[in-house]
This record gives structure tokens, C-alpha cells and sequence, in this order.
């Protein structure tokens, strides 16, 4: 008798009633029917969450700046008001649509709640105690070094993903590493007047060491959220950025009022804006502001993390650098010294070395697809012969 003839089969060896119920097919077969709008929707989503990243935190550093030099003196309410404004995400998260792209995803019960639980509170207080850091090195440090030496994260944020998200070493990478390592280390020599703010040398040396560990801590913050989005959360949706930015905020909103009703600071709000330079209402618009800034940079620093990696977020942000330096130049008469040309040069010279390894792996990439893909047409032709 003779055999009904074999149904084509896909490159998975699914057959084609098959291919129709299998949702990691459904996701493949609606990315490939306009690769075109793929590729340029993936675009867009970088673009949006690299200038949501790179907009908080200049316009964040500006106004923290400005905040301590017209006579805010809380620490607790400048590391506050960098958390403090996540409900104008809630809309956001409210109106975000949870897609069903993968199995896990349809199985949203698997999850243990006190599993992401305990993932949003571990991140939210680590994100406090950041924060604090950073509050301090920016009341000490003018706008300019305090941007620069934040370029060090990247060398942190290497190492850590090195051991937490198996992270390659490269020879562009350990070049880029070094440079911007070095490009905040020369900054511990500035000793140039005519910056925003004058503090003494002590000061500065305790501003310099709060901001170095807090972009050490950023760093490890950057790969710990990378691995909870591989190994927990495993979402691949808006909602799931949303919902880390919002958690930590929360957590961290609640460490931080703590810390400002226990150290009596609450007290001296009322006299702090009452002899606010700039007038009560500068006072309430620039804390305002800076919590909404610093929620777009978390939008996009989260975004970046879930969409690419820990190290590439990271990246943006020394691209970044630049900007704030320049605006406090315009807006608050820095003076763009011959020292913070050069670490800001070897800053760009870092990012340029790690930008070239990318292009090169981008290279790679597409050439193992075309191998693939000319391998793939090869068996079909020999089994068809």
C-alpha cells in the first residue's frame, strides 16, 4: 500500500496545524510577517527609554543642584524626592495590557507572589540606600565632577555583569572599563574654584567617596534587576518594567520617610522653604520636578535593562554625561575646566571603545543568522530531493 505522502514540516519539526496552536511560533510568525515594523518599533522603544534615561538624570542632577545651592539643606528630602514620585506611573501601569507571548506568561499562578515580593523589597531598600549616596556626593560636589565621576559605574557595572550575567570580556571592553575608571579618578585632583558650589577639601573628598560607592552600588543595583527579569519575573512586557520601577520606588519611599520623620529633619521643612531663595513656590516646583524626572530615568534605565542589558542601560548613561556638565555651564556658571575636559574626553573615548565592541557583535550576530538561515534551505532542498 502506498504511503499518504508527509506533510512539509517547519525548521522546529512542527507540522503546520501544529504551528498554528504553538505560541512561541504564533510570536515568531508575528515578528517575521513585517520584519520591517519589528525592527522599527524595537528602535523606537530604545529611542523613547534612552531619552527618558538620559532627560531624568541631567534634568535630575540640575535641579538637586539648584536645590542645595538656593538654601535646601535636607538631605533626606533630596534622596526623598528622587522616589518619592512614583504614582504618576499608576495611569501607565493601569492601561498597560498584559500580552501573552510565552507560556510562562499564560501561567501568570506559577509565580510566587512572596518571590517578587521579597525581589521589590531587597531592590527598593538597596535603591534607598543608593540614593542617600548619591544626595550626599551631589550636596558636595559641583554638577560637572559629581556627573563625571558617575562614569565609573560603567567599570563596576562590567565586573558585576561579568559574574551575575555572564557578562564577555573583550579587549573594546576592558579598554572602555579602564578609561572611564580613569576619567573619574583624575577628578579627585580638582581643586579648581568657580564651580556652582564651594565646599572645603574635606567635603569633597567625602562627596567624591559617596558618589564612587554609589555607582558601585548602582552598578550591582543594574545587574541584580537584569537577573531578576532572567531568572523571576521572565515578562516580556511594559507592565513588567512598570511594575519594578513603581515596587522599588514604593519601598524605597517608605526607608526614606523613615529616615526623615527619625531624624527630625520633617521639623525644618516649614523654615527651609520659607527662606528658600527662589520663593516658596520655586521651592515646591523644584521638588516636584525632580521626582518626576528621576521617575522618567527609572522608566528608562529599567526599560533599557528588560530590552537589552544591565550593561548597555548603563552605557546610555555615560553617553549622558555630557549633557549635564554643559546645562550647568549655561544655567549655573560652571566652569568647564582643562581637567574635567580631559576625564570628560576619556569619558567619551570610553563609550566609544564599548559602542565599537557592540557594532562588531552586531556583525557577528548577522552573519550566524545568514549561516543559519543558508543551512536551513539546504536541508529543505535535500529533503524535498
Amino acid at each position: 500500500m502506498e504511503q499518504a505522502p508527509k506533510l512539509p514540516t517547519d525548521i522546529n519539526g512542527l507540522q503546520p496545524h501544529e504551528v498554528e496552536k504553538s505560541p512561541e511560533i504564533t510570536k515568531v510568525n508575528k515578528y517575521c510577517s513585517f520584519p520591517f515594523l519589528n525592527q522599527y518599533k524595537w528602535w523606537l522603544q530604545m529611542a523613547i527609554y534612552s531619552f527618558l534615561l538620559i532627560a531624568g538624570l541631567s534634568v535630575g542632577n540640575l535641579l538637586g543642584r539648584v536645590y542645595f545651592d538656593n538654601g535646601g539643606k535636607s538631605k533626606w528630602m533630596a534622596t526623598l524626592v528622587q522616589v518619592v514620585g512614583y504614582p504618576i506611573l499608576f495611569p501607565f501601569q493601569w492601561i498597560t495590557t498584559t500580552k501573552q507571548v510565552t507560556t510562562a506568561e499564560s501561567n501568570p499562578n506559577k509565580r510566587r507572589p512572596l518571590v517578587l515580593a521579597s525581589v521589590y523589597i531587597s531592590l527598593g531598600i538597596f535603591v534607598a540606600q543608593n540614593c542617600m549616596l548619591y544626595t550626599i556626593g551631589l550636596q558636595y560636589l559641583p554638577v560637572t565632577t559629581y556627573t563625571l565621576i558617575c562614569a565609573s559605574q560603567l567599570g563596576f557595572n562590567a565586573l558585576f555583569s561579568f559574574f551575575l550575567n555572564k557578562q564577555k570580556f573583550t579587549p573594546y571592553i576592558v579598554n572602555s572599563v579602564v578609561l572611564l575608571t580613569l576619567s573619574s579618578v583624575l577628578l579627585i585632583f580638582q581643586t579648581e574654584p568657580g564651580d556652582s558650589n564651594k565646599t572645603s577639601k574635606t567635603k569633597y573628598m567625602i562627596g567624591f567617596l559617596c558618589t564612587l560607592g554609589a555607582s558601585a552600588g548602582y552598578a550591582l543595583l543594574l545587574s541584580l534587576t537584569q537577573l531578576a527579569f532572567t531568572r523571576i519575573i521572565k515578562k516580556e512586557t511594559i507592565r513588567a518594567i512598570l511594575d519594578m520601577a513603581i515596587y522599588q520606588c514604593m519601598v524605597a519611599t517608605f526607608v526614606i520617610l523613615i529616615g526623615l520623620f527619625a531624624s527630625g529633619e520633617f521639623k525644618k521643612m516649614n523654615k527651609e522653604m520659607n527662606e528658600f531663595k527662589l520663593g516658596k513656590v520655586s521651592y515646591v516646583m523644584n521638588l516636584i520636578w525632580t521626582a518626576v524626572s528621576w521617575q522618567a530615568f527609572s522608566v528608562g534605565c529599567v526599560g533599557l535593562i528588560f530590552k537589552i542589558s544591565s550593561l548597555f542601560s548603563n552605557v546610555i548613561c555615560i553617553l549622558g554625561l555630557p549633557v549635564a556638565p554643559v546645562l550647568a555651564v549655561i544655567f549655573l556658571h560652571d566652569k568647564l575646566t582643562g581637567l574635567k575636559a580631559v576625564s570628560m574626553m576619556l569619558a567619551m573615548w570610553g563609550f566609544v571603545s564599548y559602542a565599537y565592541q557592540h557594532y562588531i557583535d552586531d556583525l557577528n550576530n548577522k552573519e550566524r543568522k545568514n549561516t543559519n538561515s543558508e543551512g536551513v534551505s539546504e536541508m529543505a532542498i535535500i529533503e524535498r530531493g
